[in-house]
C-alpha cells in the first residue's frame, strides 16, 4: 500500500531563485526500511519536510504538484493531523526534548492529541520497553547521553503511533557503537511491526545500508534512483553520485574494474566475507 505519494511535485522556498525539489514522482510503501541519501544540498531534508506537511504549511514557497499521505493532500490537512501518520526525529534530539523528565517527554504528544489517560499510560510503558529506557524514566533529558536522548526522542514519536517515522541523520552526533545500536533499534521496531515504514537520512552508509530494504538517491532536487538496495548500489548513478561509498562497495568496485570480480557489489560485512571466501 502507498503510504506517501508524490505526484510531479516541485518546491521553491520563498526568496529562493531555484526550485529545491524538482518534478518528484515517488511512492513510499508499507513495511520498508528506506535509506534516503545524496550529497549535502541535494534536497534530502526538503523532501522529508514535504512528507509530513512542513512544506508547504510551515516552510512557504512556490509549489507545483501534490503530496499525499495515506490519501490526504498535505496542502489541505493540518500538520498536527499529519503528525499522527508521519513522525519526524530531528538530527539533534535536544531540539525536540522539552519536558522535565523522560516520562513526561513521552507523554507530551499523546496528551496534546487527547489520548485518554489509561491508553496514554499503556503507550508510555510500551515505548519505554521497546527503546530500553526504563532506567531513564525519571531523569531529565539534559542529564543523559546523546544516544540515550535519541532513544527518548524515538520513544516520544512512537507514543503517537504514526505509521511512518522519518529520521534526519540520527547518528550524526553519536560514536560508531551508539550509532549501530540506534539503527539496529530502528530495524527491530520495524520488524516487530511497531511501525509500518522507516525512512532514514544518513551519510554513514556503511552502517545503514545493511539494514535497508530500499534506497532513494536524490541529486540536485531530483530523485535519480529508487529501488531495492542491491539494485541501487550496483548502478552507475549511485557509484558516481558523490555520496560516501562504503568501503566494502568501493573495494569490490575496484576488483570489478580489474575484471577480478563480476558479481553484485556487497552492502554488508557479512556479504563481503562471503564474497572473499568465494573468490578464494
Amino acid at each position: 500500500m502507498n503510504l506517501i505519494k508524490f505526484e510531479d511535485f516541485s518546491f521553491k522556498y520563498d526568496q529562493a531563485q531555484d526550485f529545491v525539489l524538482k518534478d518528484i514522482k515517488l511512492n513510499i510503501e508499507s513495511g520498508k526500511f528506506i535509506l534516503l541519501c545524496g550529497i549535502t544540498g541535494s534536497g534530502k531534508t526538503s523532501l522529508v519536510r514535504a512528507m509530513n506537511g512542513l512544506i508547504p504549511q510551515f516552510y512557504h514557497g512556490e509549489i507545483k504538484g501534490d503530496v499525499f499521505v495515506k490519501g490526504k493532500n498535505t496542502k489541505n490537512v493540518p500538520t498536527s493531523t499529519l503528525s499522527r501518520d508521519v513522525g519526524l526525529v530531528f538530527q539533534n534530539p535536544e531540539n525536540q526534548l522539552i519536558a522535565m523528565n523522560v516520562e513526561r517527554e513521552i507523554a507530551f504528544g499523546p496528551e496534546n492529541i487527547g489520548i485518554p489517560w489509561d491508553e496514554m499510560d499503556s503507550r508510555i510503558k510500551e515505548c519505554i520497553k521497546i527503546t530500553d529506557i526504563e532506567h531513564l524514566r525519571k531523569k531529565a533529558p539534559f542529564e543523559i547521553s546523546g544516544g540515550e536522548q535519541q532513544r527518548v526522542a524515538i520513544a516520544s514519536i512512537l507514543a503517537l503511533q504514526p505509521e511512518i517515522i522519518i529520521f534526519d541523520e540520527p547518528t550524526s552526533l553519536l560514536d560508531p557503537k551508539s550509532a549501530i545500536q540506534i539503527l539496529n533499534l530502528l530495524k527491530k521496531i520495524l520488524l516487530e511491526k511497531k511501525i509500518s515504514t522507516i525512512i532514514v537520512i544518513e551519510h554513514r552508509l556503511d552502517i545503514v545500508l545493511p539494514l535497508a530494504d530500499e534506497v532513494i538517491l536524490i541529486d540536485k532536487g531530483r530523485i535519480i534512483e529508487h529501488g531495492e538496495a542491491h539494485y541501487v548500489i550496483n548502478g552507475e548513478k549511485f557509484l558516481n553520485s558523490g555520496v560516501n561509498i562504503p568501503k566494502c562497495v568501493s573495494v569490490f568496485q575496484k576488483l570489478m574494474n580489474q575484471n577480478i570480480f563480476t558479481g553484485k557489489l556487497p552492502i554488508s560485512i557479512e556479504e563481503t566475507k562471503n564474497l572473499i571466501n568465494s573468490i578464494k
